[in-house]
């Protein structure tokens, strides 16, 4: 009953989400080509944290730009935004291979990218959930460390940090936020599968925005991060290579309502291009312009297809 009422709550939330990040319904047209109509309404979700806002402000953009009226409903927990979705909330947001597969999905983990990518897609058909062509980016969890501390320390790995723990466990402080923290795939899995535990009263939570500046500042010594965070090189940080391959894969694709892609078919065509444009690279370059560089995600969303020449 208590899981029923905290669903209840998001999805009321989401309402109140959706009105007030709701994009103008004013389609943008090439004026050469004079007035064009709508050519329907999708409703992008998205969760909270920068990656996912810039991925889901380009989706936006690039739908409103080929003509369709876009309302966003950003910043929702992973649970909260998959009920909207499936409760036609809303139309799409961008999902995670690993999270759907087991969060959602109740699976093993995969860290194979295709084999979890095949899984999720198959499986959510039952669902009336499209997954439409995943990007070449795999977002897993990455535990992080400042570059200089870790050559300090001569932790290269994740098992070199476990030995370290397993030596010397109340040294070092981890960081987490609250999901890794009590997700099976998060610090409960990590320290099962590597023989290690941080002590309760050096596991410090705190939100997923606060987590690489702490790491920054020498508040801690260890985080959790993920690995396409542009924070990472823009604060001389380094991820311990997961060398027993806990971690899932992450790979992130558009994930839509079926009803929406037989209604409007372009939707998948126009997502799956973006879907094509984005690798690891890219998507840590457009997390750095935010995240230190400190532009808006709605400038760095567009130029970015400019920058693709999908938008003008």
């Amino acid at each position: 009953m208590k899981k029923l009422m905290i669903v209840l709550i998001g999805l009321m939330l989401i309402s109140s989400l959706v009105a007030c990040n709701s994009s103008s319904t004013n389609v943008q047209t090439d004026s050469s080509k004079g007035s064009e109509e709508v050519k329907g309404k999708v409703v992008v979700g998205g969760k909270d944290f920068t990656e996912q806002q810039i991925l889901s402000k380009i989706a936006s953009i690039y739908l409103k730009e080929n003509g369709y009226e876009v309302e966003e409903a950003s910043n929702m927990g992973s649970t909260v935004v998959r009920s909207a979705l499936e409760n036609g909330q809303i139309d799409m947001y961008w999902e995670y291979t690993g999270t759907a597969l087991v969060v959602f999905q109740k699976q093993q983990v995969e860290t194979d990218p295709e084999a979890a990518y095949e899984k999720v897609k198959e499986t959510d058909k039952a669902n009336g959930l499209a997954w439409l062509n995943k990007a070449n980016f795999n977002n897993t969890y990455a535990i992080l460390m400042k570059q200089e501390k870790a050559e300090e320390l001569g932790i290269h790995s994740i098992s070199d940090l476990a030995k370290y723990m397993n030596e010397k466990p109340d040294e070092l402080k981890f960081a987490s936020n609250a999901e890794f923290y009590a997700r099976e795939d998060g610090i409960k899995g990590l320290e099962k599968h590597y023989g290690f535990k941080f002590p309760a009263k050096n596991v410090v939570k705190m939100d997923s925005g606060l987590l690489y500046n702490a790491l920054k500042d020498g508040q801690v010594d260890v985080s959790v991060g993920f690995a396409t965070d542009g924070r990472i090189k823009g604060f001389n940080l380094v991820a311990l290579e997961d060398d027993q391959l806990f971690f899932p894969a992450y790979n992130a694709a558009p994930v839509v309502r079926q009803e929406i892609i037989d209604k409007y078919p372009e939707v998948a065509e126009l997502l799956n291009t973006i879907a094509g444009k984005l690798d690891t690279e890219t998507m840590m370059e457009l997390n750095y312009s935010v995240d230190v560089e400190h532009k808006e995600v709605s400038t760095v969303a567009r130029e970015w297809l400019q920058q693709q020449g999908l938008v003008q």
